[in-house]
Parts: C-alpha cells; structure tokens; sequence
C-alpha cells in the first residue's frame, strides 16, 4: 500500500515542516506555486552553490496519487471524490515531507551533498522544466547529441 495513504497531516503543516528544514540547510527563497484551482502545486526554492544561485522545483504530484487513490474505490460517490482529492493532498504533500526530512538527514550525516539530493529538481525558468523533466522530454542527458564534436 501507499505510505501515508491514511496521513491526516495538512498540507499547510507539511509545506511548513518542509520550508523549515530547508531553511536551516541554507536556502535563499521558497516560493510556492499554486495551480488555478488554488491547490500548491510545487515547492521552489534556491541555493547558491559554488557562488550561483540555483533554482530548484520540488511538485508534489497529487494528480498521480489521486488516480491511484481513486481506483482503489470501488464506485466512488461525488462526495467521496472530494474526500479522495483531499487525501491525494495530504498523502503527496506528507511523502515529499518525508522524503526531505530523510534525504537532509542523510547530508547531516555526510552521507550526501545537498546539490546531490536536489541535482535532478534543479528548473529552468526559461524552459519551465526541471533537469529531470527535461531529460524526460528530450531524451538525452546533458552533452549528449545535438552538437558537433570538433
């Protein structure tokens, strides 16, 4: 099953946990970012890393966690789709908590740099992708094709 399918843990105290911890790992600015429904969709924050400042994008992908919730229901009611989305929120939202509280615990311990844990989150404000999602759509890592080799 899911980790925290069940979290009743709000959305708001996970962002705050996870804007808390990345503020004592040096982080620049957090920013988030709502969709039109008015639901966060994403952190983005910046760290400056050998004297430049990255930006980073961490989404919290409720739209997969909510379909997956979802048929898990057998014939979901109009009432109970609100409550599955409420729950895709928090489950999303407490994973990517989870999942920072984990990785900075690993960088506290010299397990990793902390470019390292966010390197495939860093975005392109030009291109309003991150390094992972550009991959993703392109096909090819950084230097790979696409320029002659003289």
């Amino acid at each position: 099953m899911i980790k925290n399918y069940t979290s009743t843990v709000t959305v708001e105290k996970s962002i705050a946990y996870i804007e808390k911890k990345l503020s004592k790992f040096g982080v620049n600015h957090i920013i988030k970012k709502y969709g039109v429904d008015g639901d966060i969709k994403g952190i983005m924050f910046s760290l400056t890393v050998k004297g430049k400042e990255l930006a980073f994008k961490l989404p919290a992908k409720v739209e997969i966690c909510e379909e997956i919730l979802l048929k898990k229901s057998k014939r979901p009611h109009k009432n109970t789709i609100k409550l599955i989305h409420e729950q895709a929120q928090r489950t999303a939202w407490k994973l990517v908590s989870d999942w920072i509280d984990i990785q900075l615990a690993m960088v506290e311990l010299g397990q990793k740099e902390l470019i390292e844990i966010f390197l495939s989150d860093i975005y392109d404000a030009k291109t309003e992708q991150t390094l992972f999602e550009k991959f993703m759509n392109e096909g090819r890592l950084l230097g790979e094709g696409g320029q002659d080799e003289s």
